[in-house]
């Protein structure tokens, strides 16, 4: 017996000691199903794992798989599970395996905005079925007020973008500070450069990869569509003479991170609606009797209202946007990603080139930098370096036989 050992580990020493029988020169243990199994020595274990995990009859199984099959050999060692864990960890074909879903996004990054029509979200959606010569819809929305414009149009080029920024945002709204759009060779032009750096508003490019950074337009495409959904023909010939209809009823919905109607909170007062003519609503019956300059004065006190309207509005959506990162984050997986890590990319692209059996796992490749927002710069074994979003990314492990082979 070690002489080391207190009085507590030498009764522990007896009492497990009961379970282990030696047969010269092998040691047995019984196990609680009344097996007796061998207990392999440190240096035999990482072959038996091996064996049973990616040996052709092993099948790269999981964890409790693989661990079963070693039992089913009659043999055994303590930290049997973990062991086993911790070699499928470090498995190259296991690691280049599997999907991404929602849970591997990075922690949420809110837009939260102070003035009203500073920043503005755009977006193309389509194509659709030809309806009078259109097939595209552009969409713009503003990130403070949620106010959204749209046009349809034949085709999604750069003519359409300078088009609305020349007709609509500009002459209504004003010249905003920045403008948000994915990567499209429609956004991303000589023509629409020029037009912006003339009036000097900043151009924000999301990732191909990640829409959803330009989030707000994602949730406004979605309205939109499932508006004409429900209001076109059976044909679908006819949404774009629609495609107004549904703005206005978008407008003047209520939306939860502002508290109030984009109407309500870029004119100060709620969008008179035909129901209330048509069944006779308290303003519309005091209609006759207006005393216009009590009305004019009226007026003048909810322009002055609308401050603290606008106020109201971007404390409603500063609350609802931290409750909404704190759900989010709190159903993804955590992943922190150093420099100097070797990682593994997922190449998305394949969804368009699909290959059976092939794994849409690429690498691995080396961290050159973090940044805040999520999007990580990687280097390729050819010293090429990009930068993508670390949801698209995972830990790579080298698998035990090559950390063996370089010691």
């Amino acid at each position: 017996m070690p002489p080391e050992l207190s009085y507590q580990q030498k009764k522990k020493f007896f009492h497990d000691v009961k379970q282990f029988y030696w047969d010269e020169p092998l040691l047995f243990k019984r196990g609680a199903d009344g097996i007796f199994r061998r207990c392999v020595p440190e240096e035999e274990m990482e072959s038996v794992i091996t064996h049973c995990h990616a040996s052709p009859y092993g099948g790269h199984a999981s964890t409790s798989k693989t661990a079963y099959k070693i039992l089913q050999a009659g043999l055994y060692w303590p930290n049997l599970f973990r062991d086993v864990h911790a070699f499928i960890a470090k498995c190259d074909q296991c690691q280049r395996t599997g999907n991404i879903s929602r849970r591997n996004e990075m922690p949420l990054t809110n837009i939260l905005e102070v003035e009203i029509f500073d920043v503005w979200g755009i977006d193309f959606m389509g194509p659709f079925p030809s309806s009078s010569g259109n097939k595209f819809i552009l969409v713009a929305v503003d990130y403070v007020s949620k106010w959204i414009d749209a046009i349809a149009s034949p085709t999604n080029d750069t003519r359409v973008v300078v088009k609305l920024f020349k007709k609509i945002i500009f002459p209504r709204f004003g010249v905003p500070r920045l403008v948000i759009s994915d990567g499209g060779s429609h956004f991303i032009s000589k023509q629409l450069e020029n037009l912006l750096k003339k009036y000097g508003v900043r151009h924000k490019i999301a990732t191909p990869y990640h829409p959803q950074t330009s989030g707000q337009v994602e949730i406004s495409n979605r309205e939109i569509k499932t508006i004409l959904e429900k209001t076109v023909s059976t044909s679908r010939k006819d949404w774009a003479t629609k495609l107004d209809d549904a703005l206005w009823a978008y407008r003047t919905a209520y939306k939860t991170p502002i508290g109030t109607t984009p109407f309500k909170l870029i004119y100060g007062k709620s969008c008179h609606l035909p129901v209330e003519l048509e069944h006779r609503a308290y303003w519309a019956i005091k209609n006759l009797n207006t005393d216009y300059q009590a009305a004019g004065a009226k007026r003048m006190l909810e322009l002055n209202e609308l401050d603290e309207l606008r106020l109201d509005a971007y404390e409603n959506a500063k609350i609802y946007k931290e409750r909404t990162k704190k759900w989010h984050d709190g159903h993804i997986l955590r992943k922190e990603f150093k420099e100097g890590e070797l990682v593994l990319l997922f190449n998305s692209r394949l969804r368009l080139f699909p290959g059976k059996l092939r794994s849409r796992w690429s690498g691995p490749f080396k961290i050159t930098k973090v940044f805040k927002n999520g999007a990580v710069e990687i280097k390729s074994k050819s010293n090429a370096t990009f930068i993508v979003n670390g949801q698209r990314l995972k830990h790579y492990y080298f698998p035990m036989t090559e950390i063996t082979t370089q010691v």
